[in-house]
């Protein structure tokens, strides 16, 4: 029997790496549901978002099924949760529904993080062996990325169940609050230019981006100004209060259908005196400095229309948060709610352009010019989103920091207001 090669030591190390943020990264999941009860963790409030449990559950699918699926010995840990922790590959089988996922009583959260402890277990066994081949790697590397997303998510949807309890608990009521102070609106102007946008493909290339951010490509962008940051409660407050809910001029027909249909008043989460907001950390003061949150993408819009301006494209934001670096209030500050700049920003820089709130587009979410899905069944991962759905940039305060990039495009339907999605304004050049 011929022995197998010692990996090198160059090879060794990155195998360490690889691991150790793979612990980490999967960690950080269990810590964020530890606050929750099992029938917190079993919730869904709406069609839209997902238990906490099953997040615990899909993301270890997501390694069982492309990591160690790609092992010929391996044996799944129950070939039935196949079915219910798929979320949308059809290329590899039938999925639950997405509007029933709270109703999968069982397994229990003591077996779905049993399940979470032998997958990751067999990972980490598979790493320190050198046993992953190419394929496999990077799929383990798209699978965190993944987790982290979700991460977000679960986030985003225990807030909203914990909002529709009638006793509106908090998630963690040790959430610390940091004031600030926004600065007044200034507008930063850049001249027409053409620009390279997008990120090299992965894994051609090292670093990670995931398929729709690619290939880089060259885009014309008019001359325009962006507003150094983004639009305050204060200031959304002032549109609230000025009727901007009940004028339908300031409104995308679907927009205002839609205002009508739900009775929107305000941003999600406000009280109708506008005076607290329902956080993480349960019921709070409105900070007026902090930037607005849990918009749509409707809301958004019309409130650029009334103050007289627009939303930005996705190639304005790209082209501002350039060479910016990608510091900003993430999910690892651990306030998990947007805040104002504890400190004055230099005058005549973009402020707040990563972290705090993700920034709706005017852009729809469509493929880039020789775009190309990941291959094989990860393909169904971004492409075939591309309809009805608009782009946010930057990141959000319950997003991970090493996440995030200045090419990273989410995307939401319009109609989507429990994400924490804020604006910022833009103009064409006068």
């Amino acid at each position: 029997m011929n022995a197998v090669a010692a990996p090198s030591p160059s090879a060794a190390r990155a195998t360490d790496t690889l691991a150790a943020r793979y612990a980490t990264v999967r960690a950080r999941s269990v810590a964020l549901a530890a606050p929750l009860s099992a029938e917190d963790a079993m919730v869904q409030s709406m069609p839209d978002a997902s238990p906490t449990k099953w997040h615990l559950a899909h993301t270890t699918w997501f390694f069982e099924r492309f990591v160690l699926g790609t092992q010929p010995e391996y044996a799944p840990f129950n070939a039935d949760w196949h079915y219910l922790f798929n979320s949308y590959y059809q290329s590899i089988g039938p999925a639950h529904a997405r509007p029933q996922r709270g109703l999968l009583s069982r397994p229990s959260l003591e077996d779905v993080l049993q399940f979470r402890s032998r997958v990751d277990q067999r990972v980490i066994e598979l790493l320190q062996a050198n046993a992953l081949d190419p394929q496999a790697l990077r799929q383990l590397e798209l699978g965190l990325h993944h987790e982290q997303q979700h991460q977000e998510l679960l986030l985003t949807d225990i807030k909203h169940a914990l909002w529709c309890n009638p006793l509106q608990p908090a998630y963690r009521d040790d959430l610390v609050s940091r004031p600030g102070v926004a600065a007044p609106l200034e507008w930063i102007h850049s001249p027409e230019q053409i620009i390279e946008i997008g990120a090299p493909a992965w894994p051609a290339n090292a670093a990670f981006a995931y398929d729709n951010e690619s290939p880089v490509h060259r885009v014309l962008v008019p001359a325009h100004a962006l507003a150094q940051r983004p639009v305050s409660n204060a200031e959304f407050r002032r549109f609230v209060e000025a009727g901007g809910y009940r004028e339908p001029g300031f409104w995308m027909s679907e927009g205002w259908s839609l205002c009508q249909q739900e009775h929107w008043q305000h941003p999600l989460y406000w009280d109708d005196a506008l005076a607290r907001e329902f956080t993480l950390a349960g019921w709070r003061a409105i900070d007026p400095d902090a930037p607005v949150c849990h918009l749509s993408y409707f809301e958004a819009d019309a409130y650029a229309r009334w103050a007289g301006a627009r939303l930005p494209t996705e190639f304005e934001w790209e082209a501002a948060a350039a060479g910016q670096g990608t510091a900003g209030n993430f999910a690892d500050d651990g306030r998990l709610h947007p805040s104002a700049p504890a400190h004055e920003r230099p005058a005549g820089r973009h402020q707040q352009l990563f972290g705090d709130v993700w920034e709706w587009t005017s852009s729809a979410y469509g493929a880039y010019p020789g775009f190309r899905t990941f291959e094989g069944n990860l393909g169904e991962y971004n492409g075939k989103f591309m309809c009805g759905q608009w782009v946010l940039r930057g990141g959000s305060c319950a997003t991970p920091a090493d996440h995030i990039r200045p090419s990273y495009r989410n995307f939401f339907a319009p109609s989507a207001r429990w994400q924490f999605a804020g604006l910022r304004l833009a103009k064409d050049a006068a």
